[in-house]
C-alpha cells in the first residue's frame, strides 16, 4: 500500500471501513462568525453520560471547526439527509475563515442557546466540549463531547428509544465522496448467550 499514489491510498483505505455516518459539525467563534463542515467519524461513546466522539486531521493551519470548538466549548452535530447532501458534501471544500460555510452552500443557521445548527436536519443535537485527546501515531486527535440537547421529530422516536433514522432519510458515506441510502433488514431481539443455534440462522 506504501507505493499506492497518496490520493489513491487515501480513497482506497477510506472504503474499508465502509459505510459511516454523514453529520455536519456546525460552530461559531465568540465574534459569531459561522461555520458548518462535513464529518464522517462521529462515533458514540457512551450513553451515561451520553458522549460522542469524533476524529479531528492533523494540524494544517486552518482548522475553523476545532478552534470554534475550543473557543466556545459548544457546538452542534447534524445528520445528513437526502434532501441536501450535496450541500453538505460542499462544505468540505476549503473555504476562508471569513466565508461561512452556510453562505456559501446555501446551508440555512439556527440557534439553540446560542450555538447554531443546520435547520435542515431531521436530526440536531447540541454537545459541550469535555476532553480533546491527541492521538501520536498519525497527529489526529479525538475530540470527546457530551450532548446537552436533541432535536427530532417525536413521531421518529419509537417508545423503546429507537430512533428510525430511515424515516429521516439520514445518509451514509463510504469512502471520501460516496453517498447512500439505506435499507433496514429488521431489528433483532437482544442477543443472549443461551439462544440455541436453529432459532438463530431461522431469523435469516
Amino acid at each position: 500500500m506504501k507505493q499506492m499514489p497518496s490520493r489513491y491510498r487515501a480513497r482506497f483505505i477510506n472504503s474499508l471501513s465502509g459505510f459511516k455516518s454523514a453529520n455536519l459539525i456546525a460552530t461559531q467563534d465568540n465574534q459569531g462568525n459561522t461555520n458548518v463542515a462535513i464529518f464522517s467519524s462521529i462515533v458514540h461513546l457512551g450513553a451515561s453520560p451520553a458522549l460522542v466522539g469524533f476524529i479531528m486531521r492533523p494540524d494544517t493551519g486552518q482548522r475553523h471547526t476545532l478552534d470554534n470548538i475550543i473557543e466556545t466549548q459548544t457546538y452542534t452535530i447534524n445528520q445528513v439527509s437526502e434532501a441536501f447532501y450535496q450541500q453538505a458534501h460542499q462544505t468540505s471544500a476549503r473555504y476562508s475563515i471569513d466565508d461561512s460555510e452556510f453562505d456559501m452552500t446555501g446551508l440555512e443557521c439556527g440557534y439553540i442557546d446560542n450555538v447554531p445548527f443546520v435547520k435542515q436536519s431531521n436530526l440536531k443535537y447540541v454537545v459541550k466540549l469535555k476532553e480533546i485527546m491527541p492521538i501520536p501515531l498519525n497527529n489526529t486527535q479525538m475530540v470527546i463531547g457530551e450532548i446537552t440537547d436533541v432535536l427530532c421529530e417525536e413521531s421518529v422516536i419509537e417508545k423503546d428509544g429507537y430512533i428510525d433514522i430511515e424515516a429521516l432519510q439520514t445518509v451514509t458515506i463510504s469512502g471520501l465522496d460516496s453517498y447512500h441510502s439505506s435499507q433496514r433488514l429488521s431489528r433483532l431481539s437482544y442477543a443472549k448467550p443461551d439462544i440455541p443455534l436453529h432459532e438463530i440462522e431461522s431469523s435469516k
